[in-house]
């Protein structure tokens, strides 16, 4: 039976991997515990553009990850938001948004999930953001909050 994987599985393989296992451990294990889904070509093409697309956005290594860092941390990022009386926001800051805003100041696309907000955004002003870039490479940016 030919499957793709959702999980990581020890001794099998990792999330998108396809793999052929028994009809019975695929069946009665796997895809019923979520592990797992059935082949189909449709499946086959999606996880290769998904891992396309994770390979472009991947910091290649440790000197990519500083060259990254310097390009964050040059200047300032600003992020326009709908702001009521008092600079308090309709909402707050997403991880979305400031990967969006850092994208288009340094050029560099950043993966929404390396962004780290300890607090939720929900004031206007400036902000510091942490990206962790690489194991021990972390770029902290400023981030100004405007009304938009």
């Amino acid at each position: 039976m030919k499957l793709i994987l959702t999980q990581e599985i020890t001794g099998l393989g990792a999330p998108g991997d396809i793999v052929e296992v028994k009809d019975g451990y695929g069946r009665n294990y796997l895809v019923p515990r979520g592990l797992a889904l059935r082949w189909t070509r449709g499946g086959e093409k999606q996880i290769e553009s998904i891992k396309a697309a994770r390979s472009t956005r991947a910091v290649r290594d440790l000197g990519h990850a500083e060259e990254i860092k310097t390009k964050l941390e040059a200047q300032p990022v600003s992020v326009k938001v709908r702001a009521g009386a008092g600079g308090r926001l309709f909402g707050a800051v997403t991880v979305g948004e400031i990967a969006e805003a850092l994208a288009e100041t340094s050029g560099e696309p950043v993966d929404k999930r390396t962004i780290v907000v300890t607090n939720p955004i929900k004031a206007l002003g400036n902000h510091e953001v942490a990206v962790k870039l690489h194991d021990g490479v972390s770029a902290t940016v400023e981030l100004n909050v405007i009304p938009a």
